[in-house]
C-alpha cells in the first residue's frame, strides 16, 4: 500500500513530480504554480481544488495517487482508493468508452476534451467534463500509467419514480 502524501514523506514528491512534469510534457501547460518548489507543489497537489488522480500500467490499472479533491468527490479515503482498480470508478456500461478514452491517450499522449459519468463510493453518479488525461513517462522513457484531472463536475439525480 502506498502512503498517503503527508509532510513526513514530502506529499509523495516522485509520485507528484512525475505527474506534474508530464502533464506540462503533454499539454505544454502548468498544472500549478511552476514558480513553486518542488515539496511545495507536490503538497499543493494533493491539497488542489481539482481533482487528480493516477493509476498504474497494470493489464487491470490500479489507482495510485487521489489527492483529498478526488478522495472527496469519489467518497472513499486514500486506503480505500489507491490500489483500487480503477475501472470501478465507471460504471459496468461505460466501461467500452472508458476504454476507448485509456487507448486513445495512450497513442497520443493525452486528450483534454473528455466528459462521462463516474460513479462514486454510496452509487452517487456524476458527470466529468473536460477532463484532461494523460500518459506518465519515467525519467527512463518507461510508461508508467496515466493521470487525469478534472473540475468540471456535476451530480446525475435519478429520476423520480411514479
Amino acid at each position: 500500500m502506498i502512503s498517503e502524501p503527508v509532510s513526513e514523506n514530502d506529499y509523495l514528491l516522485p509520485h507528484a513530480a512525475l505527474l506534474i512534469s508530464n502533464y506540462r510534457r503533454w499539454t505544454g501547460k502548468a498544472l500549478l504554480d511552476a514558480g513553486l518548489p518542488p515539496r511545495e507543489a507536490a503538497r499543493a497537489l494533493y491539497h488542489a481544488p481539482f481533482v487528480v488522480l493516477s493509476h498504474d500500467s497494470s493489464p487491470d490499472p490500479r489507482f495510485t495517487y487521489a489527492n483529498l479533491a478526488a478522495q472527496a468527490r469519489f467518497e472513499m479515503t486514500w486506503r480505500e482508493i489507491v490500489g483500487l482498480p480503477s475501472r470501478l470508478s465507471a460504471e459496468a456500461m461505460a466501461q467500452p468508452a472508458r476504454a476507448q478514452l485509456l487507448e486513445t491517450v495512450a497513442s497520443q499522449g493525452y486528450i483534454d476534451s473528455y466528459s462521462g459519468v463516474r460513479i462514486g463510493k454510496s452509487g452517487r453518479r456524476f458527470m466529468i467534463r473536460n477532463a484532461t488525461v494523460w500518459n506518465l513517462i519515467d525519467a527512463d522513457d518507461q510508461f508508467q500509467g496515466q493521470a487525469a484531472m478534472f473540475s468540471e463536475c456535476q451530480d446525475i439525480t435519478a429520476p423520480e419514480s411514479k
